[in-house]
This record gives C-alpha cells, structure tokens and sequence, in this order.
C-alpha cells in the first residue's frame, strides 16, 4: 500500500532526489485500531525495553539534541523525557496513555485559557533547601517563596487553572520523589503565605522611611538603616524602630550645636582672596558625618560667634585611631551621638536577623512542600513558554498559537493492562504531516522534529500530523573526514549504518540524507540498495534520500517501499522547485541553476550542459505531477469562559476595577452597536474581560489577537491601549518605573479597525464619567474621529 508524505526540503538542487519512505506492515496485518500512545515520565510506568532509548547517529545523541531548547523547557524535559524509568517508584504501577498524558492535556489547557495566568515563580529547590537549613534566608528570598505558595493558591483558586494544578500533581510527584496530595499542598501553602506575610515587608509597604534631617546628608541615614529596613513589618520592630528616631535626632542636634555656627561664620565672611570654606559631609568610608573645611579658623580670637566652636573642633579619627586628614573635624559631642546612632542600628539589625532565623526556623518543617510547589511551577512555565513559543530544537524563536501549530494524534498499537504490556503490534503504518513550517526544513528534520516534539507531547509545527510511538529516531546526515582516525568520509558513514542497522527495529523511524555518496557509484549504489532491502524487511518507517538513480534498475527485493520525488514547476522560463513530495522517480536536478545562482562562470556551467547532453540525451526528465491533497486529522477546539477569581475582600482596586469594566462595557457595547448595525445594545455580546493582576500574565488565547485594554496605574489615573501582543505591552508598561503594581482589563475585539476606534473612543469618553486619564492626548487620532453622542442611549 502506497504511504503518502507531505515534507519540503531546503535544498533546490534535490528536485531531482529520489526519497524511498519504508513503511511498516500495512494496515491489514494490524490487529484492531491503533491504541493511543504510551508515553512515559522519568520514574513512571513504560519499562526500560519499551522506553525511547537514545541512538548514536552522526556523533550525536538524541539526548544531546534537546540541549538546544530554551532553558525553561529543557530542564523540564530533562527530568521528564530523557531519565530512563525506575519501577521502584511507588507510581510505576500506574500507566498514563497519551491520552492522559500531563504534557499533552496541560498545553492543550494552557493554550485555551482565558484567563489571566500566574507569572510561575522559579525557584532552585537546592537553594531552598540550604538557606532554610542554615537559616540565612533574606526578606528576598522569603518573598520568592511567598510567590510560589500564592501561584499555587491562584492556580486552585480559578476554575479553569485548577485543572493544570491537577494534571502537574503527578509529573512534579516524578520530579520531586514526593508524595503529595493536593489538597495538602494548598493548605500548606496558605500557611506558609499567611506566615511570611505578616512578618516580612512588602514591596508595597511605605511605612519604613529612612531618618531624614537637613542637616544630617540622607545618604548617611539610608546607607546606615538600608541594612536593616524595609525587611520586617514596623509592628514587630517599634521599640528599635523609636531607638534609632531618637538616635539620629540626637545626631541632628549635636551637628546642629557644634558645626552649624561654624557655617554661618564661614557664610558671612567677606575676604576678597583665601576665603574660607566648610561643609557637612559624609565620610562614605568611615561611615561618619564630620565637617570638612580649611582656612576657617580665625587669625585674631575677638569671642566672636562661632569661635567657641571652633576651640571644640578636633581632627578626625578612624578606626584604628589614626588622622584621616587635616580638612576632616568633628567634636566629642558628635562622636558621642554616631556611636548611639550605630548602636542602635546593631540592635535593630540583630533584631531583624533573629526573626529572619526564626521564620526560617518555622519553614524547615514545610520545606517538602515548597519544594514540591516550586518543582510544580518550574514544569508549568516550561510547558507554558512552550505553548508561547514552540521552537524546541529550531533556533527561530516563534509561538505556537501565532504560527497555528497543533498538537498531534498520536498512534500506538500496544496494549497495556495494570501497567503491563500484553500485546504488541507492528508500528502504525502511517505517519501523516499536512502543511510542515517552516518550508526550510531539511526533509530528514523534517520528519525528526515534529516525531519527537509529538512523543513529548508538545505542539508540532504543521496543519495536522498522526504520529506513531517510536521506540528510536535514528537521523544520518552527512559524515566528514577524520584524519585523527585515520578514516574517510565513507568509512565515517559505513560505521554509523552498522550502528543504525543494528540498532532499527520495526518501531523505528529512520531518516537517512545523501547515502553512500562519498565512494565510486556502482559500488555504492548497490551498498545502498542493500541497506534499502534490510530496512524494508526490518519493518521500520522512514525515508531515505539518493542521486544515486542506478538503484531504481536493481532488482530489489522489497515489499512496502514506495518511490517519490520533489516536484517542480516552470515560472517564466525558470524550474522552480515547489517544496513537494509526488509519487513516482525522478533523475533529474537543478545542478546547472544552482551553480548558476552560486556564481560559477557561465563558461564552466554552459559546457557542462554540452557535456550532459552529449552523454545523457536519452535520459528524459520525469514529468512534474501535482501534490496529493492531504486532509487534516486534527482540529484544536479552545474557548472556555473566563472565570471569576476571588481573591479575599474587596479593596480600593477592585471597586475601581469593577466601575471601569461597568463604564468600558456601556462605551464600547454602545459603539459595537453602531459598528454591527443593530438595534439595541442587548443585542450586543457582553464583553468577556480578562483581569490581570499584579505578577500575572495575559492568557496564551491572546498571541496573535487584537485586544483593547485599560492599566490601573499606581497613582489612581487609568492609560487606555490597543494591541495584537497584550503580554508584551504589558511587559513595557511594568518595566517603567513605579509601574510594577499596576493592574490590567481587557477584551479581545475583531480586527485592530475595531481596536483603534474603540482605543480612541474610551479615551475621549471615560474622562467624562469621571476617570483621570495618563494619556488623554492619545485620543486625537486623526485616522478616528470621537462620538460625543455615544453615551446618550447607554445606562452606566
């Protein structure tokens, strides 16, 4: 039976490459439909014999091949693909089918969500680990922590992610080693965010100023308290707290006392020439406020004001009692007020390092937990920017969802029961990819890359694909010389196909470039007519490319192998390929235009037509035959409704939130009203807004679709936009500063016409319902007039 392929190649001058895919059994020796497939986590279910084991090919390792991923989703895939099985584990006896697959469900899950999304908080679990056993975790890193355990709460709190929280359970009980039920999880992390919230500060606490006095330069004071400030609630720290205040004015007051009458006296002098200068200033090294002057003291003593204080002034000491300089004086009184301020800063700081210890102290016993709920989080941003940007062994950084990739069917004909395989059929017969991107894709990757992102459950690059379970992907490309051997490139290539040969078995899919290519033709064509014949009867799925035309006249003994070609069309006088596998042989190429294209002499290329023609005038091109047409076996279906998140009481925001959804809705549902010719506004579909909050990101349902969105800032005013990247925008507007704990609404419209419109009417019109808006100028759009009227008929 004729295996159909839809895969385009990089190179121009294969037009004329004869592909020779080598299917398995057909579908008539299967025994009943094709089961899904058994995909396996480091530690669970698939034993070692079934598990994907990695074939030396080329110098290369499949395992080496993911070390191209980004960092997110490599480590991930690491600890969840890569790791043989253990059925030691106390999951082992639990097998997952694809179509239960964690991976698969989640990024499915992931990339219909319509709302707002936790920013998945990474923290090292190691790290973790050590600083709460030594005891020397920071307000930072407590924090951190406080993320992680209010990702986890988001995450069980809101309808639609309480199903990834679910479906990550198990992998992250893989990756940690813990068992851990769910509901304990959230109810540890309550604990443990309540706990660290009512002792460390936070970002959003303005009650721990730094001393500040006019005479006492605010470096000082900040330098000093900044080691111990803005860690702790003040509640815990009062009695320190009044310590240092009463310290630092003190300070205040001895500068005052005995260094202000020496400036006012260096301030009324007069001398035209030498006149005298003085100043407060901070000794940044010796950490001290001292004065700093020269030519100040006075030639004749008259008792004139400021003198006395010039009698008191000494030279400056450091801390090992030597002069730091002639121009640096201070006085007893001084030196007495800095020790207390330094005191008291010593004991603030200890004070704030026991509690630090002591909430460390606290932690040790949830460590298992955070752990676990940081391992959690490390998987869902992995599986997460893989939805976003689905390029995991390309180097072209693009997304998923932008680019219409889909996630594919997966085929397996083995049966399990309690884990335990029972029957084992042959491999699909089938592996369908309709519509592979991008068109440069070599025709061996072409099949490699989406294989593998398909058994790891990630989203492939084309239409629609059906994709066996392989137990390997066996790649050859092009082998090189190796003068450090001793061997050709010939030699190179005759080991890696004793290897590949070896180790193909009927569930294989095995993708060979260019074979033996790199010695005399008749020798190699037969070489690689025989290797055909072992591989056809191994059983495997593959392809393998040739110029080596001679094998189409051997008598090979083959059953399931089919013969294509890359096609090829004449636009204005030039063959151009079309990137398309037909059926039939072809021993034609595009040698001559390439070496055009390439720059070689046109002397040089027209004699090689001379030549050609003069030897090979009866060979006759095989004619162009269309593309088969290849339907699609997969359909993404996405679209939940947003649900609500309830996140405690209602403060300040949330009522501004919710008046301006009231008020955007009224505007805009009037305005699509007008747009959609309609009656009346019921008519008009509710707006579904999408509420982002502080450390959340837009929803993956976004990517690529025009939105209007409206950012609580800060100070109360409210900036209205539009755009097709929401999570960019909203990553420009966090990274200005004071903007960090900014809050956003939005809804997705048709079409960036629409956006623009409603974008310039809201900025014309919520000014006049009260709103303060940052960028009310915006709305003079000169391509979108304003609709003063819009409001007449609206109910806000």
């Amino acid at each position: 039976m004729m295996k159909s392929r839809h895969l385009p190649s990089p190179r121009q001058h294969h037009q004329g490459t004869t592909t020779i895919p080598i299917p398995a059994d057909n579908q008539a020796n299967h025994s009943g439909q094709p089961s899904s497939i058994r995909t396996t986590y480091s530690s669970l279910v698939v034993p070692p014999t079934d598990s994907p084991t990695p074939k030396q090919t080329n110098g290369s390792t499949l395992s080496s091949l993911l070390t191209n991923a980004p960092p997110t989703s490599h480590h991930h895939n690491r600890r969840t693909h890569i790791a043989p099985p253990s059925l030691d584990h106390p999951l082992a006896t639990a097998p997952i089918a694809t179509a239960n697959h964690p991976n698969y469900h989640v990024c499915k899950l992931m990339s219909s969500v319509t709302c707002s999304m936790p920013e998945f908080t990474c923290l090292s679990s190691a790290k973790l680990v050590k600083l709460l056993e030594l005891r020397e975790a920071n307000h930072i890193e407590f924090n951190r922590i406080k993320n992680v355990a209010e990702e986890i709460l988001q995450l069980h709190g809101n309808t639609e992610l309480c199903e990834i929280l679910k479906l990550l359970m198990d992998p992250t009980r893989v990756a940690t080693g813990l068992k851990l039920e769910s509901d304990k999880l959230v109810d540890e992390c309550e604990w443990v965010s309540s706990r660290i919230g009512e002792l460390i500060s936070q970002d959003g606490d303005v009650d721990q100023e730094f001393s500040s006095y006019s005479l006492i330069p605010n470096d000082f004071c900040e330098d000093i308290e900044s080691s111990w400030k803005g860690r702790v609630k003040i509640k815990h720290m009062e009695n320190f707290y009044e310590e240092v205040d009463e310290a630092a004015k003190a300070l205040h007051t001895a500068v005052s006392e005995d260094f202000l009458p020496i400036i006012s006296r260096i301030r009324a002098s007069t001398a035209p020439f030498g006149r005298p200068k003085g100043e407060i200033l901070y000794a940044r090294e010796h950490e001290a406020v001292w004065f700093k002057g020269k030519r100040f003291t006075p030639s004749v003593w008259a008792e004139t004001p400021g003198e006395l204080q010039i009698k008191q002034l000494r030279h400056a000491m450091d801390s090992k009692g030597k002069k730091v300089g002639d121009e640096w004086f201070t006085t007893a009184k001084v030196e007495d007020a800095l020790m207390r301020y330094h005191e008291a800063n010593d004991k603030a700081k200890a004070k704030v390092l026991e509690l630090l210890r002591g909430l460390s102290a606290e932690l040790q016993c949830k460590t298992n937990t955070l752990v676990f709920a940081s391992m959690m989080l490390i998987i869902a941003k992995a599986l997460c920017a893989h939805v976003r940007s689905s390029d995991v062994f390309l180097a072209v950084l693009s997304e998923g969802r932008r680019r219409k990739w889909v996630f594919p069917t997966l085929l397996e004909s083995r049966k399990y029961e309690n884990g335990k395989q029972v029957a084992e059929g042959p491999c699909p017969a089938r592996m369908d990819i309709v519509g592979l991107s991008p068109y440069w894709f070599d025709l061996s990757q072409g099949s490699a890359v989406p294989a593998l992102l398909g058994i790891c459950g990630f989203m492939v690059p084309a239409e629609s694909a059906s994709i066996p379970h392989f137990d390997a992907i066996v790649l050859h490309m092009k082998s090189y010389d190796s003068p450090v051997d001793g061997k050709s490139s010939f030699q190179i290539e005759m080991s890696e196909i004793r290897s590949l040969l070896s180790a193909t078995t009927s569930r294989s899919l095995v993708l060979i470039d260019e074979i033996c290519r790199g010695t005399e033709t008749a020798k190699g064509t037969c070489i690689a007519g025989s290797i055909v014949e072992t591989l056809d009867a191994v059983g495997c799925l593959g392809i393998v490319s040739t110029h080596l035309h001679g094998i189409f006249e051997l008598p090979l003994q083959t059953r399931n192998t089919v013969y294509k070609s890359m096609s090829a069309e004449y636009i204005d006088g030039q063959t151009m390929p079309t990137w398309k596998l037909v059926d039939g042989i072809c021993k034609e190429s595009l040698a001559f235009e390439t070496a055009q294209r390439e720059g070689v002499p046109d002397t040089v290329v027209k004699r090689a037509e001379e030549l050609y023609h003069s030897v090979y005038v009866n060979d006759m091109p095989l004619k162009v035959i269309a593309p088969l047409d290849l339907k699609d076996d997969l359909n993404v279906n996405g679209g939940n409704e947003v649900a609500s998140r309830t996140i405690g009481m209602a403060s300040q925001k949330d009522i501004l939130k919710g008046k301006v959804q009231r008020v955007v809705s009224a505007i805009c549902k009037k305005k699509l009203m007008e747009l959609n010719k309609l009656g009346d506004t019921s008519e008009v579909t509710d707006l579904k807004f999408i509420s982002i909050g502080v450390r959340e990101q837009p929803p993956p349902s976004t990517i690529g679709v025009s939105s209007v969105y409206v950012m609580l800032r800060p100070d109360k005013r409210l900036y209205v936009g539009e755009t097709d990247d929401l999570q960019g925008r909203i990553q420009a507007h966090r990274a200005k500063d004071g903007m960090q704990s900014a809050i956003f609404i939005s809804f997705l419209v048709q079409g960036k016409s629409i956006a623009c419109q409603l974008e310039t009417l809201l900025i014309n019109q919520l000014p006049k319902q009260g709103f303060h808006l940052a960028n009310i100028a915006d709305g003079k759009h000169r391509n979108f007039g304003t609709n003063d009227t819009v409001l007449k008929a609206a109910t806000v």
